[in-house]
C-alpha cells in the first residue's frame, strides 16, 4: 500500500503493539519479538492492504495470530532443560560413532526433524559452541542443549546404534 510509509507506521504503532504483545505474552523478550515480527510481515505483505483505514486492525490481528502461533509452537515443542531430559537420552559409545562413514551420517542427518538438524550440524560439522548455536538459531541456550541431545539420540537410532528397544515417541513432538 503506497500511501503508508513504513517508518511512520512504526512510529505510530510500535508502542501500542508492544503493549498488546506484552499483555499477551507476559514477557518482554517475547513482546519485542512479536512486535518486530508483525512489522516484518507488514514489510512483506502490507502492500496487499487496499484500505488505509484498516492498517491498525491489520497490525493488531497479525500480532495476535503470531502470538497464537508462538503458543502452539511452545506447546508442541516445549523447552526442556538438558538436566531434565538426560535420563531419556541414550549413551553413545565411541565404537558406535567410529563405525559409520561420513556419507552415511550426513544422509541420516538429513532425515532428522528440522529442529534437530541445525543444532547437530552446527555443533559437529561447524564446531560451533552452544552459545554460538543459540545466537545463530535465535533460541535459548537450554533449547539448544536439549535439541542437540535429542537430535544426537535420534541420529543414533537412525544409524542403528541404539541397543535398547525403541521407545514410543510422545505425540506432541
Amino acid at each position: 500500500m503506497a500511501g503508508v510509509e513504513f517508518e511512520s507506521l512504526v512510529a505510530q504503532y510500535y508502542e501500542p503493539l508492544y503493549q498488546f504483545a506484552f499483555s499477551l505474552a507476559h514477557d518482554e523478550s517475547d513482546a519485542c519479538d512479536l512486535t518486530q515480527q508483525t512489522f516484518c510481515i507488514w514489510a512483506v505483505k502490507g502492500h496487499q492492504l487496499r484500505d488505509a483505514s484498516k492498517v491498525k486492525t491489520w497490525l493488531f490481528t497479525t500480532l495476535h495470530r503470531e502470538f497464537l502461533g508462538l503458543r502452539r509452537r511452545q506447546t508442541r515443542f516445549p523447552h526442556v532443560e538438558l538436566e531434565q531430559a538426560e535420563p531419556e537420552l541414550p549413551v553413545v559409545s565411541q565404537a558406535a560413532i567410529s563405525r559409520h562413514d561420513t556419507a552415511q551420517v550426513l544422509a541420516m542427518l538429513a532425515r532428522l526433524d528440522e529442529i534437530y538438524q541445525a543444532p547437530v550440524a552446527l555443533f559437529y560439522l561447524q564446531d560451533c559452541s552452544y552459545n554460538e548455536i543459540a545466537e545463530i538459531l535465535q533460541v535459548p541456550l537450554g533449547t539448544v542443549k536439549s535439541r542437540l541431545s535429542r537430535g544426537i539420540g535420534r541420529l543414533q537410532e537412525l544409524l542403528g546404534g541404539d541397543t535398547t528397544p525403541p521407545r514410543a515417541e510422545p505425540t506432541h513432538l
